[in-house]
């Protein structure tokens, strides 16, 4: 963060996360500084903008959006809260989506848009009805923050519904595929604690690559999941069982993590992901993910006689 005795100073953060820091002052234009706050070179320049000694930063008219334009809206939509506390991987899909949107319609004043607009860009990627679903998701959040910020009087994403898709999710595990992999992987091996650490807490895979023993407490792991923890977060403490706990207990763990790589480093989600795509395939198994055992412990629970809010009570809201 800048330094607050650097009055006038502001920070703007581009597409890509890069921090650039601005001279800024009522009644005049911007000036770019260069450097780390406190360098010379900053230092240098923020004296000289100070005195009024430096020409404002020019406009590139390659990047100047009209206002009252779709992309206009996208672009505020990007540096609205609402976006901002988004998780870094789903503000990156995002906003990819919506910049390809706008390089088909972004020139378009939005408050035009009606729901047949919203229906002709939904129905134009309907082979693709996943894709569409998230597009329309998207463009959703956009005028709901658009109309709060009363940029625009109304919603023309409102009544236009998702596509029926003909996916059925991650596929489930069988009770059968389930020992499958624990023959091919046995207890002290990595890939067996990360299919513990899975299938007995029934949670996602960003929050069983931050298990610790720092998150067990009296028999139970208490800890926020991952997923929305910005914005609605939703702590839990559930049951660790006695087989996780023998499994643990006979498993090479990091110490602030009980899965890490070879280097000792915790994993990150998308390298977890890969190595339990590589684990499955060793056990035969090329049709399972690690989302698909949330689901088969969802269904354990439910076999045992668990009820829905007992099964929400383990897993979370957002099975």
């Amino acid at each position: 963060m800048v330094n607050l005795r650097f009055r006038y100073v502001v920070e703007d953060v581009d597409r890509h996360g890069n921090v650039r820091l601005y001279f800024r002052r009522k009644g005049q234009a911007k000036i770019r500084l260069p450097g780390r706050p406190g360098s010379e070179e900053f230092t240098q320049v923020y004296r000289a903008a100070l005195e009024g000694l430096l020409p404002p930063c020019k406009p590139n008219p390659k990047k100047t959006t009209s206002a009252g334009t779709l992309k206009w809206q996208c672009e505020a939509y990007y540096g609205s809260a609402e976006f901002q506390q988004l998780d870094v991987s789903t503000r990156r899909v995002r906003r990819n989506l919506l910049d390809e949107l706008c390089r088909s319609h972004g020139d378009k004043p939005s408050k035009l848009m009606e729901a047949r607009h919203v229906r002709t860009i939904r129905d134009g990627r309907a082979d693709r009805p996943e894709a569409a679903n998230a597009l329309l998701k998207a463009l959703r959040q956009v005028f709901s923050y658009a109309v709060d910020a009363e940029l625009v009087d109304r919603n023309p994403t409102k009544d236009v519904p998702y596509l029926k898709s003909g996916s059925q999710g991650f596929h489930s595990w069988s009770p059968e595929e389930l020992r499958q992999f624990e023959d091919e992987h046995l207890v002290g091996t990595k890939a067996r604690l990360a299919f513990a650490l899975l299938f007995e807490t029934g949670q996602r895979r960003s929050d069983v690559i931050k298990f610790g023993r720092q998150h067990i407490r009296d028999g139970r792991i208490s800890f926020t999941q991952h997923k929305n923890r910005n914005w609605k977060p939703v702590s839990l403490s559930i049951p660790l069982t006695s087989k996780l706990q023998e499994i643990i207990a006979a498993s090479p763990c990091g110490d602030m993590t009980f899965l890490v790589t070879e280097f000792g480093r915790p994993f990150t989600s998308a390298g977890f992901g890969n190595i339990f795509r590589y684990w499955c395939d060793q056990a035969g198994l090329p049709h399972c993910s690690a989302h698909g055992l949330r689901k088969a412990a969802a269904v354990r629970l439910a076999e045992l006689g668990a009820s829905e809010h007992e099964i929400r009570a383990v897993a979370g809201p957002n099975l």
